[in-house]
């Protein structure tokens, strides 16, 4: 990517956009646009401005946002789960940016975020169909711990975790 991206902590007043972004990262067809989305498995809201605002309202948790000008064109929230182990989640890259590498600058400065809060490790749960996006974290260091856990609402089919780690 050539145009200039800056990383900085989100806000309360992001909310209403980190909640666009989202849901045109993972859900419906904008999503389809990318090839790193959940639209084929999930139909629902990916979360509420509710639950954004509860999670920038935690001093645990830390959301990155990634911006082009005035625009945001990329979130990913880490969350401190105990004194060494970090929990990485929401990291999404508007559709129509993705295979650029702004995908890895976020997960670099989300790594790099641990690290400096004295992070020994950071975890993550993908859906276990999504063998694309579960091989791009490997390629990135992140590896099966053997655990699985249920997704939060039940569904027909079952959707399950995978749990990814990796030292930092």
């Amino acid at each position: 990517m050539t145009t200039t991206i800056t990383i900085t902590p989100a806000t309360p007043a992001h909310t209403p956009a980190l909640k666009e972004l989202l849901e045109a990262a993972y859900r419906g067809d904008s999503a389809r646009q990318g090839w790193n989305h959940e639209a084929d498995i999930l139909d629902d809201e990916r979360t509420s401005r509710e639950e954004l605002d509860a999670l920038l309202a935690d001093p645990a948790v830390t959301i990155l946002t990634a911006r082009v000008g005035d625009s945001l064109v990329g979130c990913v929230a880490v969350t401190r789960k105990d004194t060494q182990l970090g929990y990485l989640g929401m990291l999404c890259v508007l559709p129509t940016l993705q295979s650029a590498g702004l995908g890895r600058k976020l997960l670099e400065a989300a790594e790099d975020l641990a690290r400096a809060q004295g992070l020994a490790a950071m975890e993550m749960t993908v859906i276990d169909s999504r063998d694309s996006l579960i091989a791009w974290y490997e390629r990135r260091g992140y590896a099966f711990t053997g655990e699985r856990r249920p997704f939060p609402v039940l569904r027909d089919p079952p959707v399950n975790f995978v749990v990814l780690e990796k030292p930092l």
